[in-house]
C-alpha cells in the first residue's frame, strides 16, 4: 500500500533521520517507536502528507484512503456528537445536500414540461442511486452502532463536542476514523487521553483491521497485544523486525550481540592479516604475496554493528539545606468540592529523609493531597511545613505550564536566578538539549521532550523535599530509568504519586494507600504493600471493587490485563482546571466580600459590581456541578 524510499529529514543542518526505506502492506500492525525526539511524530506526519521530507518518495496505490488520529484533536464548536461523527461521511453528506435541494426544487417549480425539470428527474436519480451505492440509507444508523459500542449513552447523542473530556473526543475520533473504512491508519499516542475500556475496545479493533496501521506508542502492553511489526528509529535510522515490541527488543539485542560477536573476529583476522603483511613486506621474495594479501584486505566487507542511541539524561536533584526533622504535619485535612467529600480528616506526619509513596485509585484523593501541601486550594485542617522545608513540585500535567511561544533557554532564563542563570545552557545539554536545540520553542516540542524540559526548570530553585505526580507521562523508558535512579540517589524527602509498579520498585520505605476519603500506612516498599493487601499487582490496587472469580472468561482476562495503564488522563487533566477555576473565583470572590464589608455604601451604589459580583457566585456553583460530573466520570470507569 506504501512505499518509502530513501526518506531524508533534516532540521537546522541535523539529519532526524536520513536515506530511510521501508514498505507497508495490507495486515500490517507497526509500532513505531524510538526516543522522545526521534522523529516519530514527523514520520506521521509525512505518512500523511502534512509534512514534506527534503527527499525521498512515498509513493501509495491509488485510490487509498488515510485516517490519521492526532495528538491533538481540534473540534469545531457548535457540533454535537452526532454531527461530528457524521463528518466520516464527506461525500455522503454532499450527496445529501444536494438531494435536499433537488426535492426542494421538484416541490417548488410548476415548469413541469420544460428541459429543466426534466433535467432535475434525472439528476434525482443519478443522485439517488450514487447516495445508494455509498451506502447512505445505512449511515445514521452505523453512526449510532459505533457510537453506542464505544461507550456513548444514546441521551447524550446531541450533547456538544465541546462538553466531553479529551478522552471521549478520542473516542468520537476513533469512531470517525472507523467509519470511513480507512485503508491506512495512522495513530499518534492513541492511548494517553483513554480510559481502560477505551483501550481494550481499541485493542481489538486493531487487532482485526485488515489495512495497515502505524502507531506511535510508549505503552510496551498496548505495543505488545497490537502490533505484528516493530520499526524502531533510533540516530538517523530505521530498524525494521516483524515482531512485536518486546519481542523486537529480545531480537535486536541478540543480533547485535552476534554483530560484536562476529565484528571481533573479523578484526583478530584483519590484524593477522596485516601482521604477515607487514612481516612479508620486509622480504622481496615475499613482496607478490604481501601484494596478493593487501588486495584480499581490501575486498574484505568489514562488519558494522547497529548503532544504539544511549544518550541518557543526566538529572541529580541536590538537597539545598537540611530541613528539620519533621519536614511536613498535617492535621485533620478535609476537601471538598461541593457535597464530593476528597479527603476527610487526614493526618499525617513526614519526617525528613523519609521515601513515601502514594497509591490508590484515580479520584481517591493522592493529586488533591499533594496539591494542598503547596497551597494551591483552601481546605479545611492545617498543614505545617517543618524548619528550612524548601518545596519542589512536578504536578501531573506540569509540562502544560509552559508557554509554548517561548524558547526553552528563554523559559529557562526567565525562572532562573542571579546564582544560576549562568549554568541554565549547561544544564539543558544535561537533559539532552544541546546546541541550536535551546533556541526552539516550546510549542515544537514533542511531550517527552517538554516534560524533560519540565523537569529541567525544576531544578532551578532549592529543594530539600520533592513532591512528584505522575512524573513519568510521556517519557520514553530510558528517560524513566534515569529519572528513578535520580530519585533513589536524592538525599532530601521524596512523596511520590505514580501507578507504575516497575517505576515505584525500590523508591520508598512507607507506602499509603488513599481509599473512600482515608489513607492507610504501610511500613515498607510496594511490594510489601502489595503483601500485605493480597494483591498480585498495581492494577489491582486501582480498581474500584477487587472481585476475584475462579474461572475469568477470556474477556475477562484481557481487561484486567490492562488496569495498570494510564486512566482517564483527560478527565484528571479536566478535573485539575475545573479545581484550578474553583480556587481563582473562590479568591476572587473573598475579595469582593472584603471589599464589601470595607466600603459597602460605594459598592451598593455600583450595579456593575454586584452584576459582576452574582456572575462569579453563579459560575463556581456550575463549577461545582461540574466537578461533581467529571468526579463521577473518574468512579465510573474504575467501577
Amino acid at each position: 500500500m506504501l512505499n518509502i524510499h530513501n526518506l531524508s529529514v533534516s532540521f537546522g543542518g541535523t539529519y532526524l533521520f536520513e536515506e530511510v526505506t521501508f514498505r507497508l502492506g495490507a495486515g500490517d500492525r507497526v509500532g513505531l517507536v524510538g526516543k522522545n525526539g526521534a522523529g516519530k511524530s514527523t514520520m506521521l506526519k509525512m505518512l500523511a502528507g502534512d509534512f514534506k521530507p527534503d527527499s525521498g518518495v512515498i509513493s501509495q496505490e491509488k485510490d487509498i484512503k488515510m485516517g490519521f488520529l492526532r495528538q491533538d484533536i481540534d473540534f469545531e464548536h457548535g457540533r454535537t456528537v452526532l454531527e461530528e461523527a457524521y463528518e466520516a461521511f464527506t461525500e455522503i453528506k454532499a450527496v445529501e445536500k444536494k438531494l435536499e435541494e433537488i426535492n426542494h426544487q421538484l416541490v417548488t417549480r410548476t415548469d413541469y414540461e420544460s428541459e429543466e425539470y426534466g433535467q432535475i428527474i434525472e439528476d434525482l436519480s443519478d443522485y439517488t442511486h450514487r447516495f445508494d451505492l455509498l451506502g447512505g440509507y445505512n449511515y445514521v444508523g452505523d453512526t449510532e452502532k459505533i457510537l453506542l459500542g464505544l461507550g456513548f449513552k444514546r441521551e447524550v447523542f446531541n450533547n456538544q463536542t465541546e462538553t466531553f473530556s479529551g478522552g471521549w473526543r478520542m473516542r468520537i475520533e476513533l469512531a470517525k476514523l472507523l467509519l470511513q473504512s480507512n485503508d491506512v491508519l495512522l495513530l499518534d499516542e492513541p492511548t494517553n487521553h483513554l480510559d481502560i475500556e477505551s483501550i481494550i475496545w481499541l485493542e481489538n479493533f486493531l487487532r482485526n483491521y485488515p489495512g495497515v496501521v502505524v502507531i506511535v506508542s510508549h505503552d510496551k502492553m498496548f505495543l505488545d497485544n497490537v502490533t505484528n511489526r516493530t520499526i524502531e528509529i533510533s540516530l538517523g535510522k530505521a530498524y525494521d523486525f516483524n515482531k512485536p515490541y518486546t519481542q523486537y527488543l529480545e531480537l535486536r539485542h541478540e543480533i547485535r550481540e552476534k554483530q560484536l560477536a562476529t565484528q571481533k573476529n573479523q578484526q583478530k583476522k584483519i590484524e593477522e592479516t596485516e601482521k604477515l603483511i607487514e612481516k612479508f613486506r620486509a622480504k622481496a621474495s615475499k613482496a607478490s604475496m604481501a601484494q596478493s594479501l593487501i588486495k584480499k584486505l581490501d575486498k574484505v566487507e568489514r562488519i558494522e554493528v547497529d548503532e544504539d542511541d544511549n544518550s541518557v539524561m543526566n538529572i541529580s536533584f541536590p538537597v539545598s539545606k537540611e530541613p528539620g526533622k519533621v519536614v511536613i504535619e498535617a492535621e485533620h485535612v478535609t476537601k471538598a468540592y461541593g457535597d464530593k467529600t476528597i479527603l476527610k480528616d487526614i493526618s499525617l506526619l513526614v519526617e525528613r529523609g523519609s521515601k513515601i509513596a502514594f497509591v490508590g485509585q484515580n479520584g481517591q484523593g493522592k493529586s488533591t493531597f499533594i496539591k494542598a501541601l503547596v497551597n494551591e486550594f483552601e481546605y479545611q485542617g492545617n498543614i505545617k511545613l517543618g524548619h528550612n522545608v524548601q518545596l519542589g513540585y512536578f504536578a501531573q500535567n506540569q509540562a502544560e505550564y509552559l508557554d509554548g511561544e517561548i524558547t526553552l533557554l528563554q523559559t529557562m532564563e526567565d525562572a532562573a536566578t542571579d546564582t544560576n542563570r549562568m549554568k541554565v545552557r549547561d544544564m539543558l545539554g544535561s537533559f539532552l538539549f544541546r546546541g541550536d536545540d535551546v533556541e526552539k520553542k516550546v510549542k515544537v516540542l514533542s511531550g517527552g521532550e517538554r516534560n524533560r524540559l519540565a523537569l529541567c526548570k525544576l531544578l532551578l530553585q532549592p529543594i530539600n523535599v520533592l513532591l512528584m505526580d505522575e512524573p513519568t507521562n510521556h517519557l520514553d523508558i530510558k528517560s524513566k530509568n534515569v529519572l528513578k535512579a535520580a530519585l533513589q540517589k536524592f538525599g532530601g524527602t521524596l512523596l511520590l504519586v505514580s501507578h507504575d509498579r516497575d517505576f515505584l520498585q525500590g523508591m520508598s520505605n512507607i507506602v499509603y494507600e488513599f481509599k473512600d476519603q482515608k489513607i492507610k500506612e504501610y511500613l515498607g516498599d510496594i511490594n510489601f504493600f502489595l503483601e500485605q493487601r493480597n494483591l498480585e499487582n498495581m492494577r489491582e490496587v486501582e480498581k474500584k471493587d477487587v472481585v476475584k472469580k475462579e474461572a475469568p472468561k477470556e474477556k475477562e482476562v484481557a481487561k484486567v490485563s490492562y488496569e495498570d495503564q494510564k486512566k482517564g488522563k483527560a478527565l484528571q487533566n479536566k478535573l485539575s482546571k475545573i479545581e484550578s477555576q474553583i480556587q481563582q473565583l473562590e479568591k476572587q470572590i473573598q475579595h469582593d466580600d472584603k471589599m464589601l464589608e470595607t466600603n459597602y455604601d460605594k459598592h451598593i451604589e455600583d450595579a456593575s459590581f454586584f452584576t459582576a459580583y452574582n456572575k462569579k457566585k453563579q459560575d463556581l456553583e456550575q463549577l461545582l456541578i461540574d466537578w461533581e460530573v467529571v468526579s463521577e466520570d473518574i468512579e465510573g470507569m474504575n467501577a
